[in-house]
């Protein structure tokens, strides 16, 4: 039984590699910089849908950044992907780069 488990586990995994499948909770969002307050560590993007945070609607935020260096990347008007995840403290990005 345990290899049968670990058979199927193994063709899943394989599966999902081989088609470029996302790992789970990573889902960029499309969006637009704001604002930017890099003392605090955080930024407002007004982004669509955040289907992975749980946002069904558009809408503009305030949100952490894991790595304040993310913020010397961009300015305010630059649109970019990005990912996020909720925490206790909030929402924080923990991914972002600038839209091409």
């Amino acid at each position: 039984m345990n290899r049968i488990i670990r058979v199927a586990t193994i063709f899943t995994l394989a599966v999902g590699i081989a088609t470029g499948a996302p790992a789970a909770g990573a889902t960029s969002i499309s969006g637009e910089v704001r604002k930017i307050d890099a003392s605090a560590g955080k930024i407002t993007l007004r982004h669509g849908p955040a289907r992975s945070l749980g946002m069904e609607e558009p809408m503009t935020m305030v949100y952490r950044v894991k790595d304040a260096a993310m913020l010397k990347q961009v300015k305010v008007g630059d649109k970019v992907t990005f990912e996020a995840e909720e925490a206790a403290s909030g929402y924080t990005v923990t991914r972002m780069e600038r839209a091409k």
